[in-house]
């Protein structure tokens, strides 16, 4: 079990994360602004999704590998600062356009797609992902899937 002081103190790290306003949260509040409520479930899982995706890379190794390797690393920050400016370019693009008689219905997928593209390309999470989480983290503590910690090596 998490020691009650591991999880105030990964709140207490957590919670200047949480309460600036990054990508997702534009692109929530984009969404929801021009296409109502209706927009908000795609952008929230597509999100969530993106966050699974980045501890399932942390679990794997791949996210360390990223981050240890300058060259990968600014390869990820460069596509996902050149996503959100297209995404930024499209935004101002079609606040600026007259508005057509009949507002063009968007598919809530696209949506979902944007939100998960914006999340993974987001470098901010990875780093969340590899510096943050593994400071709480008891290796020796059990895990739902194991009933007792794991033995100690023996040495040879």
């Amino acid at each position: 079990m998490i020691h009650p002081s591991a999880i105030a103190g990964f709140l207490l790290a957590v919670l200047p994360l949480i309460a600036t306003p990054g990508a997702s949260m534009t692109l929530l509040i984009q969404h929801v602004t021009t296409g109502g409520r209706r927009h908000a479930l795609p952008v929230l899982l597509g999100t969530v999704t993106g966050l699974y995706a980045h501890a399932t890379l942390a679990i794997a190794g791949l996210s360390a590998l990223i981050m240890h390797s300058s060259q990968a690393f600014t390869a990820v920050k460069l596509i996902g600062a050149a996503y959100l400016v297209g995404l930024g370019l499209w935004t101002w693009r079609s606040t600026t356009l007259p508005p057509p008689h009949e507002p063009p219905r968007k598919r809530t997928g696209s949506v979902y797609t944007q939100a998960l593209l914006a999340n993974v390309l987001n470098p901010k999470a990875a780093s969340i992902y590899l510096t943050l989480i593994p400071q709480f983290i008891v290796p020796a503590a059990p895990s739902p899937g194991r009933s007792s910690p794991s033995p100690p090596p023996t040495p040879c």
